[in-house]
């Protein structure tokens, strides 16, 4: 196959990925939806939150599910501590009363493993997992759960919203673009059948749809709703189900998220393979363009770069050059201090550049076996 084919190839995947599939969807959602049937619903509810070494917000975190609105006679609060080293437990068990249950898991293990011991025990028949770190907004869990009023709804994932202000880093103004795309596109997905995946820190299941899943999986929130689509059942965006969150503070902090959540996908993708079969997926293409086509990113983009200059002597390529060096070039400008809050635009390139970087650590990390299932913050 001759440059000129690689080149195009990879150009249309990016393009389907960045702005077709989003198009796509949404058109499909407009002309072919599939509504629930909702209507007011307030069955037994558990929140679980699995937490390590929270001691700093865990008392913020169950004043906040406590405040939530929602009859309190059918809400329960479970707090799961993963071998916590701090006062975690000790200042959650000051919480413990009637209605909020902690269990103290002296072995770190890590959030799977915590969800498959817990997520049996809860009494509610629908069990929302949240983090500890955000916080819900006081009508979030009533509107969480209304759209399991429909019976054929297994899953729903709330919104998630971050705070970025004017002095907001590049990487903060960056991803407040890619989660309005992303909750665009899960919007159009949930109309069109199903969401691949929720947000971690918002979304509920019927407990008695729960599949215990391997110790080691990385990504919960995408594993457990897809095992439930697999079930036959529907997973649901409820952007009137919110959280509240903020951007990362820096880069470094950005991308060791973004590392562990593709390094779960390529995880996923490699465990799950029925996934990527569309005789056993509902939603194979949704899958495919919204999970898989990602993964494929920093391939498409040195793709497109090498066979670019291959074909750098001809007309219209040089141009097609010249625009691949802007990007870049805004990219490198985007992580400068400062220059994002002069020229906001550059905030983007940058942060796709980030993405695609991460992808290529991410991989390395899965293929090595060094991406561990527990959770470290950010000290870069």
């Amino acid at each position: 196959m001759t440059a000129l084919a690689f080149f195009w190839i990879s150009v249309i995947l990016i393009g389907y990925g960045h702005f077709g599939y989003p198009v796509l969807m949404r058109a499909w959602a407009v002309l072919r939806p599939r509504r629930a049937h909702g209507g007011r619903h307030e069955p037994a509810v558990s929140v679980l939150v699995v937490v390590h070494n929270e001691a700093a917000q865990i008392e913020g975190r169950i004043a906040n599910l406590l405040t939530l609105d929602y009859p309190k006679d059918r809400l329960e609060i479970v707090v799961g501590s993963d071998g916590s080293t701090d006062h975690t437990a000790a200042r959650a068990w000051a919480f413990e009363k009637p209605g909020v249950r902690i269990f103290a898991f002296h072995r770190r293990r890590g959030k799977t493993a915590v969800l498959n011991d817990l997520v049996p025990r809860c009494r509610g028949e629908i069990v929302v997992l949240a983090d500890a770190r955000q916080r819900f907004a006081a009508e979030a869990l009533e509107a969480l759960v209304r759209p399991f009023a429909d019976p054929r709804v297994g899953a729903v994932g709330g919104e998630l919203i971050l705070a970025c202000d004017r002095s907001a880093t590049p990487v903060g103004r960056g991803v407040g673009v890619y989660w309005r795309l992303e909750k665009s596109i899960r919007l159009s997905e949930s109309l069109v059948d199903s969401t691949v995946g929720a947000t971690g820190a918002i979304y509920a299941i019927r407990r008695d749809l729960f599949d215990p899943i391997p110790d080691d999986t990385i990504l919960d929130d995408v594993l457990i709703p897809m095992r439930i689509v697999r079930s036959g059942y529907r997973v649901l965006f409820e952007p009137a189900a919110r959280a509240y969150d903020r951007p990362a503070s820096s880069a470094g902090e950005e991308f060791v998220r973004k590392v562990r959540t593709i390094a779960g996908n390529f995880q996923m993708l490699a465990r799950e393979r029925w996934m990527l079969d569309p005789f056993r997926n509902r939603v194979w293409l949704q899958t495919l363009s919204h999970k898989g086509l990602r993964l494929l990113g920093p391939l498409l983009l040195g793709t497109a770069l090498v066979t670019n200059l291959l074909l750098a002597g001809r007309p219209l390529y040089e141009w097609t050059l010249l625009a691949q060096g802007v990007f870049y070039a805004a990219a490198l400008l985007g992580g400068m201090k400062g220059a994002a809050r002069k020229l906001p635009l550059v905030a983007i390139p940058y942060l796709i550049c980030l993405l695609n970087w991460a992808t290529v650590v991410a991989f390395v990390r899965v293929l090595t076996g060094r991406q561990r299932v527990t959770w470290q913050r950010a000290t870069i």
